[in-house]
């Protein structure tokens, strides 16, 4: 529940604290003296968006703090999904400095707007007039069915498991279409990588290629070349193995009587052995050197279609080639691969949707075992509030698609005339009939405990006399399982109030400002005979006002 507020700046509120109890607050004040100020400073720590407008000292910043009770209610979860500090206490704090510039805080943790409303919506329902539209709204008209039904555990389970279904789904929907894309590339793949494995690519064989084509090409010369060699080094007279082999003769006829030759001999041997070992393999090489048309032409095919596949693909080697040809492989598998992934995701969104349609089908039953116990309550409570003849029926439709909330839809009928037909409560319905359905369904769903605190925004608009009277009686049966804060302008409505707030209006020297009291009883007795009698406040309405207090 709500136990502090505290606004700074804000509107026509130069400094304010309010501290809030249990049961039935009333709030009360002329027109114009700063109700809807309260509201709208409120609304800000929910998450309202908010400008300088706001601010009453433009060179100040404006600063709303309220604290929150919130044991009991199942926000843990909530507190730990969005990472912050849970305690039985929560304060809310909302700061719009002088430049426009907006900072929130839970607990002194910075937080943004959408945390805030999404932990708000659980502290607090602010009900104005213009809320009782929502009548209409057949999302608002299923959350009472589910509150009623107490339905919410497992609403919550089962958006969680369509939240699993939806991102299967949209999974689902990326692979088919990745799938088709890769479909229809499929074929240029195949035909690729068939191409190129067909051209049995290895690593280094290009080169090895061009080195042999470079050696039969020039054959002839080559082989010359040997020959010439050859010839030099054996074949023709005075050739070098035989000048060497001489200079070795003439150093050993010398070597008896001059030892030192011995270093020289030893050297000659091995330049004669050496040019023996290349005079040989000179004439092999020689021999090697034949021309070989038919080779020559295998080579040239060999490296055009290596040539012809480089360039196709632009790259510059059979190495590229070879990463293009597993690239290509490993596309075509994926092809495959990726149907079977599709199916396992078939089968997965199949399995998650025949779970999601148990679970619906639980919510479509509870849902309907209860629409005649709010038909017949939501009757009761009208009956009170002087519409005895109305009629009040929940219909709901069943077997939609799935959707977050199930597979239902909740449609409100209405008719406030005697043997009036049903019809959609939008369409049927004035002001003051949409005032007093609103309060017979917070009523009715109070007792869920839901909600901490319900603020009602003259909800009591367009009645009176003893049918307010019943509305106050209705009002602090609410106030028994939940905090109730009401802003009114009926006195029947003020008396049943556990706590009374007298909002008004105070001119000083340079400025008006909005001021909050809490009443004493005397201070009670006196407003609430002012609302009876107006600004002349006569005998006789004290003494009603007392009768109504008691």
């Amino acid at each position: 529940m709500l136990r502090r507020l505290q606004i700074r700046n804000y509107a026509l509120i130069r400094e304010l604290d309010v501290d809030f109890t249990s049961g039935l607050t009333i709030i009360t004040g002329e027109t114009g003296a700063g109700k809807s100020i309260l509201i709208g400073a409120l609304s800000l720590i929910l998450g309202q968006r908010a400008d300088t407008t706001v601010l009453k000292d433009k060179d100040n910043k404006c600063i709303v703090e309220g604290v929150f009770e919130v044991d009991g209610y199942g926000l843990e979860p909530l507190f730990a999904e969005n990472d912050l500090d849970y305690d039985h206490q929560v304060i809310f704090r909302r700061e719009i400095a002088a430049n426009g510039k907006s900072r929130a805080f839970v607990n002194d943790t910075p937080v943004n707007l959408k945390t805030l409303q999404d932990i708000g919506v659980r502290l607090i329902d602010i009900h104005s007039q213009h809320q009782s539209l929502e009548l209409g709204n057949r999302l608002f008209q299923l959350m009472v069915v589910d509150n009623y039904a107490g339905n919410l555990s497992l609403l919550k389970e089962y958006q969680r498991q369509y939240k699993v279904y939806k991102s299967l789904l949209s999974e689902l929907s990326e692979a088919e279409e990745r799938a088709l894309l890769m479909r229809q590339e499929l074929d240029y793949f195949q035909f690729q990588l068939e191409q190129l494995s067909n051209a049995n690519l290895q690593s280094g064989e290009q080169e090895k290629l061009e080195h042999e084509l470079t050696l039969l090409t020039h054959a002839d010369e080559l082989r010359t070349a040997f020959l010439s060699v050859a010839n030099l080094l054996r074949e023709e007279d005075g050739n070098a193995l035989m000048r060497v082999k001489e200079s070795l003769n003439i150093l050993n006829r010398i070597l008896k009587f001059y030892p030192e030759a011995t270093g020289l001999i030893e050297r000659m041997n091995s330049i004669y052995l050496e040019m023996s070992d290349m005079a040989a393999d000179v004439a092999y090489s020689s021999e090697k050197m034949e021309v070989d048309p038919g080779r020559i032409v295998f080579l040239n095919e060999r490296l055009d279609v290596l040539y012809s596949l480089q360039q196709k693909h632009h790259v510059t080697s059979e190495e590229d080639l070879i990463k293009l040809r597993d690239d290509f492989e490993v596309k075509v598998n994926s092809v495959f691969s990726n149907d079977e992934s599709l199916q396992a995701l078939k089968k997965s969104a199949a399995e998650k949707e025949n779970e999601l349609l148990i679970l619906a089908n639980q919510l479509t039953t509870m849902r309907k075992s209860v629409t005649t116990q709010i038909g017949e309550k939501v009757e009761e409570q009208l009956f009170q509030l002087g519409m005895p003849n109305s009629k009040f029926s929940v219909e709901v439709s069943t077997g939609l698609p799935l959707s977050q909330w199930g597979r239902d839809e909740v449609n409100f009928l209405f008719t406030a005339n005697k043997n009036g037909e049903l019809n959609e409560i939008s369409k049927v319905a004035s002001g003051g009939e949409l005032s007093r359905l609103m309060l017979s369904i917070k009523a009715l769903i109070s007792k869920s405990k839901a909600l901490p605190t319900i603020l009602f925004d003259e909800i009591d608009s367009g009645i009176s006399g003893e049918t307010a009277d019943k509305m106050g009686n209705i009002l602090k049966e609410i106030s028994q399982d939940m905090q109730v804060i009401n802003i009114t302008h009926l006195p029947q409505i003020a008396a049943k109030g556990d706590l009374h707030y007298l909002v008004y209006k105070e001119d000083t020297e340079h400025e008006t400002i909005t001021r909050l009291k809490l009443l004493s009883d005397e201070d009670r007795v006196e407003e609430v005979a002012k609302m009876l009698s107006g600004e002349v406040i006569t005998e006789a309405a004290r003494l009603n006002a007392v009768e109504l207090l008691k």
